[in-house]
Protein backbone atom coordinates (compact mmCIF):
# COMPACT_ATOMS: atom_id res chain seq x y z
CA UNK A 1 0.00 0.00 0.00
CA UNK A 2 0.77 3.77 -0.76
CA UNK A 3 2.93 5.42 2.19
CA UNK A 4 0.75 8.52 3.84
CA UNK A 5 4.21 10.39 1.98
CA UNK A 6 3.15 9.39 -1.10
CA UNK A 7 -0.77 10.20 -0.72
CA UNK A 8 0.10 13.75 0.59
CA UNK A 9 2.50 13.86 -2.40
CA UNK A 10 -0.13 12.80 -4.73
CA UNK A 11 -2.75 15.24 -3.30
CA UNK A 12 -0.27 18.19 -3.66
CA UNK A 13 0.49 17.55 -7.30
CA UNK A 14 -3.15 17.19 -8.43
CA UNK A 15 -4.05 20.42 -6.02
CA UNK A 16 -1.59 22.04 -8.20
CA UNK A 17 -2.26 19.93 -11.52
CA UNK A 18 -6.03 21.53 -11.15
CA UNK A 19 -4.27 25.63 -11.69
CA UNK A 20 -1.50 25.18 -13.82
CA UNK A 21 -2.57 27.69 -16.71
CA UNK A 22 -2.91 25.34 -19.57
CA UNK A 23 -5.31 22.82 -17.53
CA UNK A 24 -7.11 25.78 -15.88
CA UNK A 25 -7.69 27.61 -18.64
CA UNK A 26 -9.22 24.49 -21.11
CA UNK A 27 -11.63 23.75 -18.14
CA UNK A 28 -12.78 27.43 -17.82
CA UNK A 29 -12.64 28.81 -21.54
CA UNK A 30 -14.15 27.50 -24.88
CA UNK A 31 -15.22 29.16 -28.24
CA UNK A 32 -17.96 27.78 -29.88
CA UNK A 33 -19.81 28.67 -33.00
CA UNK A 34 -18.91 29.33 -36.49
CA UNK A 35 -21.07 31.59 -37.83
CA UNK A 36 -21.35 34.36 -35.01
CA UNK A 37 -19.03 32.68 -32.56
CA UNK A 38 -19.45 33.16 -28.86
CA UNK A 39 -16.36 32.88 -26.40
CA UNK A 40 -17.69 30.76 -23.40
CA UNK A 41 -15.78 31.21 -20.35
CA UNK A 42 -17.27 29.01 -17.09
CA UNK A 43 -20.98 28.76 -18.88
CA UNK A 44 -21.25 32.30 -18.99
CA UNK A 45 -21.77 33.77 -22.77
CA UNK A 46 -19.66 36.97 -24.87
CA UNK A 47 -20.21 37.26 -28.92
CA UNK A 48 -17.09 37.38 -30.39
CA UNK A 49 -18.80 40.65 -32.93
CA UNK A 50 -15.63 41.04 -34.92
CA UNK A 51 -12.26 41.21 -33.34
CA UNK A 52 -10.63 39.30 -30.48
CA UNK A 53 -7.45 41.13 -28.94
CA UNK A 54 -5.80 39.65 -25.62
CA UNK A 55 -3.64 41.42 -23.04
CA UNK A 56 -2.10 39.71 -19.68
CA UNK A 57 0.41 40.67 -17.14
CA UNK A 58 1.66 38.82 -14.15
CA UNK A 59 4.04 35.15 -13.53
CA UNK A 60 1.80 33.02 -14.41
CA UNK A 61 0.74 34.49 -17.88
CA UNK A 62 3.05 33.13 -20.53
CA UNK A 63 1.31 30.12 -19.93
CA UNK A 64 -2.30 31.14 -20.02
CA UNK A 65 -1.72 33.12 -22.87
CA UNK A 66 -0.31 30.15 -24.62
CA UNK A 67 -3.36 28.19 -24.16
CA UNK A 68 -5.62 31.31 -24.69
CA UNK A 69 -3.78 31.31 -28.11
CA UNK A 70 -4.69 27.77 -28.73
CA UNK A 71 -8.52 27.62 -27.79
CA UNK A 72 -9.26 31.27 -29.97
CA UNK A 73 -7.19 30.41 -33.14
CA UNK A 74 -7.83 32.75 -36.04
CA UNK A 75 -10.23 35.09 -33.65
CA UNK A 76 -7.21 36.02 -32.17
CA UNK A 77 -5.98 39.40 -33.84
CA UNK A 78 -3.24 40.82 -31.16
CA UNK A 79 -1.95 40.03 -27.70
CA UNK A 80 0.73 41.95 -25.57
CA UNK A 81 1.75 40.09 -22.27
CA UNK A 82 3.91 41.67 -20.17
CA UNK A 83 5.84 38.90 -17.79
CA UNK A 84 8.99 38.69 -15.40
CA UNK A 85 12.25 39.34 -16.75
CA UNK A 86 14.14 36.19 -17.96
CA UNK A 87 10.68 33.82 -17.51
CA UNK A 88 10.92 32.50 -21.15
CA UNK A 89 14.56 31.25 -20.73
CA UNK A 90 13.26 29.31 -16.93
CA UNK A 91 10.79 27.83 -18.73
CA UNK A 92 12.78 26.57 -21.82
CA UNK A 93 15.68 25.30 -19.13
CA UNK A 94 12.63 23.77 -17.69
CA UNK A 95 11.29 21.58 -20.79
CA UNK A 96 8.07 23.22 -19.84
CA UNK A 97 7.18 24.09 -23.79
CA UNK A 98 3.65 23.89 -23.37
CA UNK A 99 4.08 26.94 -21.20
CA UNK A 100 5.79 28.63 -23.85
CA UNK A 101 3.87 30.63 -27.33
CA UNK A 102 4.41 29.05 -30.33
CA UNK A 103 6.74 30.47 -33.18
CA UNK A 104 5.06 32.86 -35.51
CA UNK A 105 2.80 33.76 -32.64
CA UNK A 106 0.27 37.01 -32.49
CA UNK A 107 1.14 37.65 -28.98
CA UNK A 108 3.98 39.80 -28.23
CA UNK A 109 6.16 39.37 -25.05
CA UNK A 110 7.57 42.16 -22.73
CA UNK A 111 10.02 41.15 -20.08
CA UNK A 112 10.08 43.25 -17.23
CA UNK A 113 10.03 44.31 -13.33
CA UNK A 114 13.56 42.86 -12.37
CA UNK A 115 13.48 41.46 -8.88
CA UNK A 116 9.34 42.05 -8.99
CA UNK A 117 9.71 45.72 -9.14
CA UNK A 118 8.31 48.13 -11.75
CA UNK A 119 10.87 49.35 -13.89
CA UNK A 120 11.60 51.08 -17.50
CA UNK A 121 10.51 46.94 -19.05
CA UNK A 122 7.67 47.27 -17.33
CA UNK A 123 6.86 50.64 -18.56
CA UNK A 124 7.08 50.32 -22.10
CA UNK A 125 4.62 46.78 -21.77
CA UNK A 126 2.30 48.87 -19.54
CA UNK A 127 2.29 51.70 -22.71
CA UNK A 128 1.84 49.09 -25.30
CA UNK A 129 -1.27 47.44 -23.55
CA UNK A 130 -2.36 50.90 -22.75
CA UNK A 131 -2.37 51.89 -26.06
CA UNK A 132 -3.66 48.68 -27.97
CA UNK A 133 -7.03 49.41 -25.21
CA UNK A 134 -7.27 52.83 -26.18
CA UNK A 135 -7.83 52.01 -29.86
CA UNK A 136 -10.52 49.05 -29.49
CA UNK A 137 -14.93 49.62 -30.63
CA UNK A 138 -17.84 48.14 -29.33
CA UNK A 139 -17.63 45.58 -32.09
CA UNK A 140 -14.33 44.01 -30.01
CA UNK A 141 -14.11 42.09 -27.08
CA UNK A 142 -10.68 42.15 -25.09
CA UNK A 143 -9.74 39.39 -23.47
CA UNK A 144 -7.38 40.10 -20.08
CA UNK A 145 -5.37 37.52 -18.71
CA UNK A 146 -4.81 38.76 -15.31
CA UNK A 147 -1.93 36.41 -12.46
CA UNK A 148 -1.93 38.22 -9.15
CA UNK A 149 2.07 37.43 -8.79
CA UNK A 150 4.08 40.45 -9.93
CA UNK A 151 0.75 41.51 -11.96
CA UNK A 152 1.00 44.92 -9.95
CA UNK A 153 4.52 45.31 -10.51
CA UNK A 154 4.42 44.63 -14.12
CA UNK A 155 1.73 46.95 -15.04
CA UNK A 156 3.15 50.28 -14.11
CA UNK A 157 1.51 53.52 -15.44
CA UNK A 158 1.59 56.42 -13.55
CA UNK A 159 -0.41 59.35 -14.69
CA UNK A 160 1.26 61.80 -16.50
CA UNK A 161 3.56 64.20 -15.44
CA UNK A 162 4.33 62.32 -13.02
CA UNK A 163 7.69 59.87 -13.77
CA UNK A 164 7.73 56.27 -12.51
CA UNK A 165 10.65 56.63 -10.57
CA UNK A 166 8.74 59.48 -8.49
CA UNK A 167 5.78 57.40 -7.93
CA UNK A 168 8.93 54.81 -6.87
CA UNK A 169 10.22 57.06 -4.38
CA UNK A 170 6.82 57.79 -2.85
CA UNK A 171 5.84 54.47 -2.50
CA UNK A 172 9.07 53.55 -0.97
CA UNK A 173 8.38 56.37 1.35
CA UNK A 174 5.62 54.99 2.57
CA UNK A 175 6.59 51.58 3.05
CA UNK A 176 9.66 52.84 5.20
CA UNK A 177 6.80 54.68 7.61
CA UNK A 178 5.06 51.65 8.06
CA UNK A 179 1.91 52.01 5.53
CA UNK A 180 0.45 48.76 5.47
CA UNK A 181 0.16 47.09 2.33
CA UNK A 182 -3.97 48.00 1.42
CA UNK A 183 -2.52 51.83 1.86
CA UNK A 184 0.15 51.48 -0.63
CA UNK A 185 -1.97 50.10 -3.27
CA UNK A 186 -4.57 52.91 -2.67
CA UNK A 187 -2.67 55.34 -3.24
CA UNK A 188 -0.55 53.06 -6.13
CA UNK A 189 -3.97 53.21 -7.75
CA UNK A 190 -4.66 56.89 -7.34
CA UNK A 191 -2.05 57.50 -9.25
CA UNK A 192 -2.32 54.88 -12.02
CA UNK A 193 -3.85 55.26 -15.33
CA UNK A 194 -4.18 51.55 -15.68
CA UNK A 195 -4.65 50.20 -11.68
CA UNK A 196 -8.39 50.57 -10.61
CA UNK A 197 -10.53 50.18 -13.67
CA UNK A 198 -8.43 51.87 -15.44
CA UNK A 199 -7.54 49.34 -17.94
CA UNK A 200 -11.41 48.78 -18.08
CA UNK A 201 -11.91 52.54 -18.75
CA UNK A 202 -9.46 52.37 -22.06
CA UNK A 203 -10.71 49.63 -23.14
CA UNK A 204 -14.40 51.12 -23.33
CA UNK A 205 -16.65 50.67 -25.21
CA UNK A 206 -14.92 47.15 -26.24
CA UNK A 207 -16.39 44.54 -24.03
CA UNK A 208 -13.94 43.43 -21.48
CA UNK A 209 -13.34 39.55 -19.83
CA UNK A 210 -10.85 39.76 -17.51
CA UNK A 211 -9.78 35.69 -16.07
CA UNK A 212 -7.78 35.83 -12.84
CA UNK A 213 -5.30 33.94 -11.43
CA UNK A 214 -5.89 34.66 -7.54
CA UNK A 215 -2.89 34.66 -5.25
CA UNK A 216 -4.59 36.38 -2.45
CA UNK A 217 -6.36 35.37 0.22
CA UNK A 218 -10.26 35.50 -0.14
CA UNK A 219 -9.77 36.46 -3.97
CA UNK A 220 -10.50 40.09 -3.79
CA UNK A 221 -10.51 41.50 -7.23
CA UNK A 222 -9.96 45.09 -6.77
CA UNK A 223 -6.96 43.70 -5.09
CA UNK A 224 -5.05 40.77 -7.29
CA UNK A 225 -2.55 43.16 -9.87
CA UNK A 226 -4.53 46.25 -7.90
CA UNK A 227 -7.67 45.40 -10.15
CA UNK A 228 -7.01 46.99 -13.63
CA UNK A 229 -10.62 45.89 -14.85
CA UNK A 230 -12.46 46.39 -11.42
CA UNK A 231 -13.57 50.00 -10.42
CA UNK A 232 -12.07 51.20 -7.17
CA UNK A 233 -14.22 51.71 -4.41
CA UNK A 234 -11.36 54.15 -3.14
CA UNK A 235 -11.24 58.18 -4.38
CA UNK A 236 -8.54 60.79 -4.27
CA UNK A 237 -9.33 61.50 -0.58
CA UNK A 238 -8.49 58.16 0.69
CA UNK A 239 -5.28 58.92 -0.68
CA UNK A 240 -4.49 62.19 0.75
CA UNK A 241 -5.68 60.89 4.04
CA UNK A 242 -3.39 57.98 3.91
CA UNK A 243 -0.32 60.64 2.73
CA UNK A 244 -1.17 62.62 5.68
CA UNK A 245 -1.26 60.41 8.31
CA UNK A 246 2.26 59.35 7.20
CA UNK A 247 3.33 62.90 7.45
CA UNK A 248 3.96 62.83 3.67
CA UNK A 249 1.64 65.81 2.51
CA UNK A 250 4.32 68.24 2.50
CA UNK A 251 7.52 66.78 0.32
CA UNK A 252 5.71 65.23 -2.40
CA UNK A 253 7.08 65.62 -5.57
CA UNK A 254 5.22 68.50 -8.02
CA UNK A 255 3.95 65.90 -10.47
CA UNK A 256 1.87 63.96 -8.13
CA UNK A 257 0.48 67.63 -6.31
CA UNK A 258 -0.33 68.66 -9.64
CA UNK A 259 -2.28 65.16 -10.14
CA UNK A 260 -4.13 65.01 -6.97
CA UNK A 261 -5.23 68.50 -6.82
CA UNK A 262 -7.07 68.22 -10.39
CA UNK A 263 -8.37 64.63 -9.66
CA UNK A 264 -12.48 64.61 -9.14
CA UNK A 265 -12.38 63.94 -5.39
CA UNK A 266 -15.11 61.56 -5.29
CA UNK A 267 -14.56 57.92 -7.16
CA UNK A 268 -15.82 58.95 -10.41
CA UNK A 269 -18.56 56.09 -10.96
CA UNK A 270 -17.38 55.16 -14.39
CA UNK A 271 -19.03 54.58 -17.78
CA UNK A 272 -21.15 52.48 -16.39
CA UNK A 273 -18.78 49.04 -16.22
CA UNK A 274 -21.27 46.71 -17.77
CA UNK A 275 -19.28 46.20 -20.70
CA UNK A 276 -16.64 44.14 -18.15
CA UNK A 277 -16.74 40.99 -16.42
CA UNK A 278 -14.02 39.56 -14.34
CA UNK A 279 -13.95 36.22 -13.48
CA UNK A 280 -11.21 34.04 -11.46
CA UNK A 281 -10.54 31.26 -13.36
CA UNK A 282 -7.96 30.23 -10.66
CA UNK A 283 -7.70 29.90 -6.74
CA UNK A 284 -6.43 28.22 -3.77
CA UNK A 285 -9.77 27.09 -3.71
CA UNK A 286 -9.95 25.41 -6.62
CA UNK A 287 -7.05 23.69 -6.20
CA UNK A 288 -7.80 22.57 -2.29
CA UNK A 289 -11.42 21.42 -4.13
CA UNK A 290 -9.44 19.12 -6.46
CA UNK A 291 -7.36 17.99 -3.67
CA UNK A 292 -9.93 16.56 -1.46
CA UNK A 293 -12.11 14.80 -4.38
CA UNK A 294 -8.46 12.91 -5.18
CA UNK A 295 -8.48 11.86 -0.92
CA UNK A 296 -11.76 10.67 -0.64
CA UNK A 297 -10.80 8.51 -4.15
CA UNK A 298 -8.14 6.98 -1.85
CA UNK A 299 -10.40 6.10 1.28
CA UNK A 300 -9.97 9.29 3.28
CA UNK A 301 -12.72 10.96 5.30
CA UNK A 302 -11.72 14.58 4.16
CA UNK A 303 -12.31 18.18 5.41
CA UNK A 304 -10.90 21.28 3.99
CA UNK A 305 -10.56 23.84 6.84
CA UNK A 306 -9.60 26.74 5.48
CA UNK A 307 -8.45 28.28 2.12
CA UNK A 308 -7.26 31.35 4.19
CA UNK A 309 -4.68 30.45 6.52
CA UNK A 310 -2.41 33.11 7.48
CA UNK A 311 -0.76 34.64 10.15
CA UNK A 312 2.32 33.94 12.31
CA UNK A 313 4.15 30.65 11.17
CA UNK A 314 4.53 29.28 14.63
CA UNK A 315 1.25 29.75 15.56
CA UNK A 316 -0.23 28.20 12.75
CA UNK A 317 2.26 25.27 13.59
CA UNK A 318 0.39 24.91 17.00
CA UNK A 319 -3.03 25.02 15.57
CA UNK A 320 -2.38 22.12 13.19
CA UNK A 321 -0.82 20.16 16.52
CA UNK A 322 -3.74 20.77 18.31
CA UNK A 323 -5.80 19.67 15.25
CA UNK A 324 -4.15 16.88 14.98
CA UNK A 325 -4.19 15.76 18.54
CA UNK A 326 -7.85 16.29 18.63
CA UNK A 327 -8.35 13.50 15.56
CA UNK A 328 -6.07 10.89 17.25
CA UNK A 329 -7.99 11.40 20.65
CA UNK A 330 -11.20 10.42 18.07
CA UNK A 331 -9.37 7.41 17.19
CA UNK A 332 -8.60 6.40 20.76
CA UNK A 333 -12.34 6.92 21.67
CA UNK A 334 -10.86 10.15 24.08
CA UNK A 335 -12.32 12.98 22.27
CA UNK A 336 -15.38 13.70 24.53
CA UNK A 337 -13.03 13.14 27.88
CA UNK A 338 -11.38 16.54 29.65
CA UNK A 339 -8.38 16.05 27.20
CA UNK A 340 -10.66 16.38 23.91
CA UNK A 341 -12.23 19.89 25.96
CA UNK A 342 -8.79 20.99 26.40
CA UNK A 343 -7.29 20.29 23.25
CA UNK A 344 -10.68 22.33 21.84
CA UNK A 345 -9.86 25.08 24.24
CA UNK A 346 -7.14 25.68 22.64
CA UNK A 347 -7.82 25.66 19.49
CA UNK A 348 -10.94 28.36 19.55
CA UNK A 349 -7.72 30.74 21.12
CA UNK A 350 -5.68 29.94 18.61
CA UNK A 351 -7.73 30.87 16.09
CA UNK A 352 -9.41 33.99 17.71
CA UNK A 353 -5.67 34.71 18.22
CA UNK A 354 -4.79 34.28 14.14
CA UNK A 355 -7.98 35.79 13.01
CA UNK A 356 -7.78 33.63 10.05
CA UNK A 357 -10.74 35.23 7.60
CA UNK A 358 -13.99 33.47 7.25
CA UNK A 359 -12.68 30.35 9.50
CA UNK A 360 -15.93 28.78 11.17
CA UNK A 361 -13.75 26.91 13.54
CA UNK A 362 -17.00 25.41 15.63
CA UNK A 363 -18.77 24.32 12.96
CA UNK A 364 -15.19 22.70 11.57
CA UNK A 365 -14.91 20.60 14.97
CA UNK A 366 -18.77 19.79 14.52
CA UNK A 367 -17.97 17.50 11.15
CA UNK A 368 -15.01 16.44 12.61
CA UNK A 369 -16.54 14.96 15.14
CA UNK A 370 -19.12 13.44 12.29
CA UNK A 371 -16.02 12.10 10.99
CA UNK A 372 -16.36 8.28 12.64
CA UNK A 373 -13.67 6.37 13.19
CA UNK A 374 -13.20 3.17 10.50
CA UNK A 375 -11.36 5.72 7.86
CA UNK A 376 -7.80 7.62 7.81
CA UNK A 377 -8.25 11.41 7.76
CA UNK A 378 -7.17 14.20 5.72
CA UNK A 379 -7.73 17.65 6.76
CA UNK A 380 -7.11 19.84 3.88
CA UNK A 381 -5.66 24.01 4.25
CA UNK A 382 -4.60 26.67 1.82
CA UNK A 383 -3.52 30.00 2.62
CA UNK A 384 0.16 31.61 2.86
CA UNK A 385 1.77 31.87 6.63
CA UNK A 386 4.86 34.62 7.80
CA UNK A 387 8.69 33.91 9.19
CA UNK A 388 9.69 36.47 11.69
CA UNK A 389 13.48 36.15 10.33
CA UNK A 390 15.86 35.74 12.58
CA UNK A 391 18.64 33.32 11.58
CA UNK A 392 20.87 33.08 8.60
CA UNK A 393 19.68 29.54 7.53
CA UNK A 394 18.48 27.86 4.12
CA UNK A 395 14.42 27.65 3.94
CA UNK A 396 10.94 28.69 3.61
CA UNK A 397 7.93 29.31 5.40
CA UNK A 398 6.80 26.25 4.29
CA UNK A 399 9.63 23.83 5.26
CA UNK A 400 9.62 25.73 8.31
CA UNK A 401 6.08 24.94 9.04
CA UNK A 402 6.55 21.09 8.88
CA UNK A 403 9.00 21.21 10.91
CA UNK A 404 7.36 23.30 13.63
CA UNK A 405 4.00 21.17 13.22
CA UNK A 406 7.10 17.62 13.53
CA UNK A 407 8.77 18.97 16.50
CA UNK A 408 5.43 20.11 18.40
CA UNK A 409 4.08 16.70 17.97
CA UNK A 410 6.85 15.31 19.25
CA UNK A 411 6.59 17.23 22.14
CA UNK A 412 3.05 16.39 22.86
CA UNK A 413 4.04 12.63 22.46
CA UNK A 414 6.55 12.89 25.08
CA UNK A 415 4.24 14.07 27.49
CA UNK A 416 2.33 11.75 30.15
CA UNK A 417 -1.23 12.95 28.26
CA UNK A 418 -0.12 12.41 25.10
CA UNK A 419 1.00 8.70 24.93
CA UNK A 420 -2.45 8.53 22.57
CA UNK A 421 -0.28 9.79 19.56
CA UNK A 422 1.74 6.67 19.48
CA UNK A 423 -1.83 4.93 18.20
CA UNK A 424 -1.60 6.89 14.93
CA UNK A 425 0.26 7.54 11.94
CA UNK A 426 0.78 10.93 10.97
CA UNK A 427 2.17 12.77 8.55
CA UNK A 428 1.81 16.87 7.40
CA UNK A 429 3.14 18.16 4.10
CA UNK A 430 3.39 22.29 3.33
CA UNK A 431 4.26 23.00 -0.57
CA UNK A 432 4.05 26.53 -2.18
CA UNK A 433 2.08 25.84 -5.31
CA UNK A 434 4.58 27.83 -7.52
CA UNK A 435 7.34 24.94 -6.46
CA UNK A 436 9.48 27.35 -4.90
CA UNK A 437 9.97 27.77 -1.14
CA UNK A 438 12.28 30.85 0.34
CA UNK A 439 15.74 30.40 -1.55
CA UNK A 440 15.70 26.40 -1.90
CA UNK A 441 15.18 23.86 -4.93
CA UNK A 442 12.09 23.01 -2.25
CA UNK A 443 8.74 23.76 -2.71
CA UNK A 444 7.67 22.70 0.72
CA UNK A 445 8.71 19.49 2.96
CA UNK A 446 6.96 16.77 4.65
CA UNK A 447 7.18 15.90 8.16
CA UNK A 448 6.44 13.68 11.32
CA UNK A 449 7.00 12.92 14.84
CA UNK A 450 8.89 9.79 13.74
CA UNK A 451 11.42 12.25 11.61
CA UNK A 452 11.77 14.45 15.13
CA UNK A 453 12.64 11.29 17.23
CA UNK A 454 15.29 10.19 14.32
CA UNK A 455 16.73 13.45 14.50
CA UNK A 456 17.41 13.88 18.10
CA UNK A 457 18.13 10.09 18.45
CA UNK A 458 21.15 10.82 15.96
CA UNK A 459 21.91 14.32 18.42
CA UNK A 460 20.42 17.29 16.21
CA UNK A 461 19.44 19.99 18.11
CA UNK A 462 15.69 20.31 16.00
CA UNK A 463 14.94 23.87 17.79
CA UNK A 464 18.81 25.30 16.91
CA UNK A 465 17.57 24.33 13.59
CA UNK A 466 14.24 26.50 13.92
CA UNK A 467 15.84 29.53 16.08
CA UNK A 468 18.27 30.21 12.62
CA UNK A 469 15.35 29.60 10.14
CA UNK A 470 17.49 26.49 8.16
CA UNK A 471 14.85 24.24 7.65
CA UNK A 472 16.28 23.18 4.56
CA UNK A 473 18.87 21.96 5.76
CA UNK A 474 17.39 19.79 8.78
CA UNK A 475 15.54 18.11 5.73
CA UNK A 476 17.83 17.95 3.69
CA UNK A 477 20.08 15.19 6.25
CA UNK A 478 17.11 12.64 5.73
CA UNK A 479 17.35 9.62 3.82
CA UNK A 480 18.80 12.04 1.19
CA UNK A 481 16.62 14.50 1.45
CA UNK A 482 13.21 12.50 0.41
CA UNK A 483 11.31 14.33 3.10
CA UNK A 484 11.92 17.59 1.18
CA UNK A 485 9.03 18.61 -1.60
CA UNK A 486 10.67 19.01 -4.89
CA UNK A 487 8.50 19.95 -7.86
CA UNK A 488 10.23 22.55 -10.00
CA UNK A 489 8.90 25.76 -11.10
CA UNK A 490 4.78 24.68 -11.94
CA UNK A 491 4.17 27.94 -13.63
CA UNK A 492 1.35 28.60 -11.52
CA UNK A 493 0.56 30.56 -7.90
CA UNK A 494 -2.42 29.78 -5.68
CA UNK A 495 -0.59 30.70 -2.27
CA UNK A 496 0.59 27.44 -0.52
CA UNK A 497 -1.34 24.18 0.50
CA UNK A 498 -1.34 22.06 3.27
CA UNK A 499 -2.14 18.66 4.14
CA UNK A 500 -2.83 16.56 7.21
CA UNK A 501 -2.88 12.79 6.79
CA UNK A 502 -3.51 10.72 9.98
CA UNK A 503 -4.21 6.58 10.34
CA UNK A 504 -4.93 4.59 13.32
CA UNK A 505 -2.28 1.79 13.25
Amino acid sequence: SMSLCEHALSLFRSAVGTVRPAPMLKKAVKLQGDGCPQLLVKGRAFPVKRDLYLVGFGKAVLGMAAAAEEILGDHLIRGIINVPLGIQESLQRAGMQEMLLKPRSKIQVIEGAKNNLPDPEALKGAVAIQELARGLTADDLLLVLISGRGGSALLPAPIPPILLKEKEKLTKMLASRGAAIQELNIVRKTLSLLKGGGLARLAYPAQVVSLILSDVIGDPLDIIASGPTVASSHSVQDCLQILAKYNLLHNLPKSVEMVLSSSPTKPTASEDDSHVCNIIIGSNTLALDEAKRQAEGLGYATLILSAAICGEVSCVAALYCQLIQLVCLGFASLGEGPLGDEVRQNLLQLAAKLEIPGLNLAEFLQALQGLGRERPVCILAGGETTVQLQGTGKGGRNQELALRVGLGLHRAQATETGSFLGRCEIVFLSGGTDGQDGPTEAAGAFCSPELVDEALQEGLDVEAFLSNNDSYTFFSQFQGGHHLLVTGLTGTNVMDIQAILIRAT
